[in-house]
């Protein structure tokens, strides 16, 4: 069993019948409705789940377990997800996978929201290794581009997966990618983003996450949120 299979059997352990669980987007994400589809086949949890993409519906599916809309959903009792930093307040970045709206808004209405991640996501601060995703309105991309360089940032649209034209989110949204010169604090960068009109959502998940489940070394770290 590797890290990432460790540390989603770790979370899918957590789950106990009756709850409304979140399934995040990636690779991690995967590992951990594997683990979960397993407890649900042979254990009879019985749980309601809703997903934070087409991709982890489908990926759910096809373990034969059943989704429901978002649109049924009222709250959630867990969400359980990936990221592609991790800073040491908690913070993330998530958004490679562009549903940045679907995933904030399941963390942000769980009751508990559980971050999956390795040693190579552990970062000093957010922004560190990837550009900062930016969801915008098509309309106003320009416009919204412009208004994040006043802060020492510069970035482009992002490419869809073949290079052929412009990455598109579920929303019908664009996708800046944004790189800040200067070394904002979280919390501001993050308030600087939530206050431009245009920005849809934006990738700095913070204050979000409950807790951090570090694999390391073979074993599964938890990291709580102060």
């Amino acid at each position: 069993m590797n890290d990432k299979e460790k540390v989603a059997k770790y979370a899918a352990d957590i789950v106990t019948n009756n709850m409304t669980v979140g399934l995040g987007t990636g690779s991690t994400a995967n590992c951990f409705i594997e683990a979960l589809a397993s407890r649900i086949k042979n254990e009879g949890l019985k749980v309601t789940l809703v997903a934070s993409s087409v991709v982890s519906m489908i990926k759910a599916k096809s373990l034969g377990l059943s989704v429901a809309s978002i649109e049924q959903i009222q709250s959630l009792d867990l969400y359980v997800d990936g990221a592609d930093e991790v800073s040491p307040d908690n913070t993330l970045l998530k958004g490679q996978g562009s549903d940045l709206v679907r995933e904030k808004l399941l963390a942000r209405s769980s009751k508990q929201f559980i971050v999956l991640v390795d040693q190579s996501k552990m970062v000093a601060r957010i922004g560190e290794r990837f550009a900062i995703p930016i969801e915008v309105l098509p309309f106003a991309w320009q416009l919204v581009k412009q208004s994040i360089e006043v802060f020492g940032a510069n970035g482009v649209l992002r490419k869809n997966s073949n290079g052929s034209g412009l990455a598109v989110s579920s929303q019908g949204s664009l996708i800046l990618d944004m790189v800040f010169d200067q070394e904002l604090e979280t919390g501001q960068l993050n308030a600087i983003l939530d206050s431009i009109p245009g920005v849809v959502e934006h990738g700095i998940f913070y204050q979000l996450a409950d807790i951090v489940l570090l694999a390391t070394d073979g074993d599964v770290k938890e990291i709580l949120t102060l």
